[in-house]
């Protein structure tokens, strides 16, 4: 069963509209075409929380209070999804969500001792402390939370720190990197596949290097903020980079991390409904989703691994 869990939050953002993103998704239809490959889905809502003080920054860390409940929401629903076997699909959002998600993913794969892969699509590396983020905006931060820098009410959400190490992770699709965050990913050998290297050698080798140690019974949380294509494919984005993902590039994506069978929960967050009226990047957002999530995706998405073998 998949569980669709909402979390209408852009606190971590640099600007308000994410938190319009999981209407957009359940109007562009993320349920019915879920349903429609043949998977089960019930749609736990949108997650709401306690009033919080706003815009207070703590310690360099905006919007700190909301971010921090937002978060705690978001682990007890994915939690429980985890516990009565479903996979969970959070609908955001800004990216700070993450650090919820996968908090609760990590403690999951803890009891049940099993191996945790986490892919992180993205055109930044959301790898920033208050130390070195230009803003202070808490959506360029989760991987720093989630590896253990950061204040303790986030870097413990999963009861231990850190909930990742650098080595579980792989970065794709990356094209902005802040310049003290470039130091701290290289300092943290955080594995990233920027936009140069899929340009230079390839999709089919990037995916090849991104799922080379997934064996089979790893649970794969795949993060998925939609700003790694290109804005002129998907503008509905707060924070759009140039030189992003093309559709075909990201479909074959998709398929490779389906045909592992290893899918555990998903992420999907950053569609921002204000900066595309038109409605055209909710509606990729579900198509992606379902390519990623179908559970037949050898008859579905062969397309997708002619296109690769064609595009070299």
């Amino acid at each position: 069963m998949i569980s669709l869990i909402g979390a209408p939050c852009d606190a971590g953002a640099n600007m308000a509209g994410a938190a319009l993103g999981p209407y957009a998704l359940r109007r562009a239809g993320v349920q019915q075409g879920l349903q429609k490959i043949g998977c089960k889905v019930i749609d736990r809502g949108d997650l709401k929380i306690p009033t919080s003080e706003p815009h207070v920054e703590v310690q360099g860390y905006r919007n700190f209070h909301e971010v921090l409940a937002w978060n705690r929401a978001v682990y007890a629903e994915v939690a429980a999804a985890l516990n009565v076997g479903d996979i969970p699909i959070l609908l955001g959002g800004d990216h700070s969500l993450a650090m919820g998600s996968i908090s609760a993913v990590a403690s999951n794969c803890q009891r049940q001792n099993k191996e945790l892969r986490v892919l992180w699509l993205d055109a930044h590396a959301d790898f920033n402390t208050a130390n070195t983020s230009i803003t202070g905006n808490m959506h360029g931060m989760p991987l720093t939370a989630l590896c253990g820098q950061g204040p303790s009410e986030l870097t413990e959400l999963a009861g231990f720190s850190p909930a990742l190490r650098a080595s579980q992770i792989r970065l794709l699709g990356v094209r902005s990197v802040d310049p003290e965050e470039r130091r701290a990913v290289r300092r943290a050998a955080l594995p990233m596949l920027t936009m140069r290297h899929i340009q230079g050698r390839g999709i089919i080798q990037a995916m090849n290097i991104a799922l080379s140690d997934i064996e089979p019974g790893t649970h794969l949380h795949v993060s998925f903020d939609v700003d790694c294509l290109d804005p002129l494919v998907l503008p509905g984005v707060s924070t759009p980079e140039d030189g992003g993902l093309q559709l075909d590039s990201l479909r074959y994506c998709m398929a490779r991390i389906a045909q592992t069978g290893c899918v555990g929960s998903v992420d999907l967050v950053e569609l921002n409904p204000a900066a595309d009226p038109t409605g055209s990047s909710a509606q990729r957002a579900v198509e992606l989703l379902t390519v990623l999530l179908n559970p037949h995706w050898e008859r579905h998405v062969q397309r997708s691994f002619d296109w690769a073998e064609h595009a070299g």
